[in-house]
């Protein structure tokens, strides 16, 4: 097994804490080797073994591959006339969803997993290395089942979200349609899902429907995560909290008593930069939350309606921009606070015995992610120790994440 030496970097964010109080382990002048698709040594370039290959970083900045914890990146068309619309005024509602369910039940497998290979490619290159992907785009038994099954040749991180809104063909009948949810429809999606999700929102599924959907799931061996607070205050979070939801996302509308749940769990709060961009709603106070103790996680939810970005650059800049985060706190929530919330721990952090998903930037420092907005920063990326992106010229790509 070969190794390769990444040498020369001015600045090495780790995510590991150190002895000295700096929880994001930054180096500078140092080195990583890389050991087939694993890390085996970090530390000063000066003390750097020897490899089979070396690559210069040129005095230029290594951060942990992004992890995106939050996507729906299986559907058919887009809804660029809403956007329009939304930017002259129109209110953002949930009934959206259902005309993007429309387009991916007239798509085909071939499409849609050609659509997916484009999204996975521009991740790549923004230097996302692991993604959970969701369903919610099919609403049917058969459609759901294709979305998870397709999601999951790109990625382990499959969510099975068939509660994401109420389909037309179940229009005034909601709780029938959680029955079809968490009968039928889960028995079909839970072979190729990890994750059970709910939109627990007013316009989607009340708390009740919503704790049937997730303990269904739970008892079918998947674990929860939450849709909530994203159109105004309520339970949603503290649903997910009692039932141990790895992670609750959006958080737009939080209360004193959500954030008093949050804190001390082990639920970790996602924020979605891009949906407020969006939509026009107002942006969370991360600030506040990370005073408090709650453990955030900044995803790019990358859907047709809502947040149609791939960019976790673009969304760390919102962070820092507009939600009161440092660019040391917003890299690492969209590193190892993604990787939280999919309760990993072999990636978001560069360290020994971990995956060696590593992202070189055109910068000497993660500041320049916020300090030099809408930049291509990202120069290579390295997945499982393979290099698959390099803006010099395109390597080979292969599944998003494992």
């Amino acid at each position: 097994m070969s190794t390769s030496l990444i040498t020369n970097i001015a600045e090495l964010t780790t995510n590991v804490g150190s002895s000295d109080g700096d929880r994001f382990g930054t180096l500078v002048e140092a080195a990583v080797l890389l050991d087939g698709e694993r890390i085996a040594w970090v530390g000063s370039a000066n003390d750097a073994p020897d490899a089979d290959e070396i690559v210069d970083a040129g005095g230029r900045a290594v951060i942990p591959g992004f992890v995106d914890s939050h996507s729906h990146l299986v559907f058919g068309g887009d809804r660029a006339a809403e956007f329009e619309a939304r930017m002259a005024g129109q209110k953002y509602a949930a009934g959206g969803i259902r005309s993007t369910v429309a387009e991916t039940r007239a798509s085909s497998d071939d499409q849609l997993r050609a659509r997916l290979r484009v999204f996975v490619d521009e991740l790549l290159a923004q230097g996302t290395t692991t993604i959970e992907i969701k369903s919610g785009y099919g609403l049917s038994v058969a459609d759901e089942e294709r979305l998870v099954r397709l999601a999951a040749e790109v990625t382990p991180e499959v969510t099975f979200l068939g509660a994401h809104v109420v389909p037309a063909d179940y229009a005034g009948r909601a709780d029938e349609y959680v029955d079809l949810v968490t009968g039928p429809m889960l028995d079909a999606c839970a072979p190729h899902s990890k994750w059970i999700d709910v939109f627990c929102e007013t316009g989607a599924f009340s708390v009740e429907q919503s704790r049937r959907v997730l303990d269904a799931g739970i008892a079918k061996g998947l674990m929860p995560r939450v849709h909530a607070s994203q159109l105004g205050p309520g339970d949603g979070v503290r649903l997910a909290v009692e039932l141990g939801a790895a992670s609750v996302d959006h958080g737009t509308y939080l209360t004193d008593a959500d954030i008093a749940a949050l804190t001390g769990s082990d639920t970790v709060l996602t924020l979605l930069p891009g949906v407020e961009f969006s939509t026009r709603q107002p942006y969370p106070d991360a600030r506040r939350l990370i005073d408090a103790g709650v453990t955030v996680a900044i995803a790019c939810d990358t859907n047709p309606g809502s947040s149609f970005t791939s960019s976790m650059p673009f969304c760390i800049a919102i962070a820092v921009r507009d939600m009161g985060m440092t660019p040391a706190e917003a890299v690492w929530a969209a590193t190892a606070g993604g990787a939280l919330a999919l309760r990993r721990d072999d990636v978001g952090v560069i360290a020994p015995g971990v995956r060696a998903d590593l992202v070189l930037l055109k910068a000497p420092t993660r500041i320049h992610l916020a300090y030099r907005p809408g930049v291509p920063l990202v120069e290579q990326v390295w997945k499982d120790g393979v290099a698959v992106f390099d803006a010099r010229g395109t390597e080979d790509h292969g599944p998003v994440a494992r």
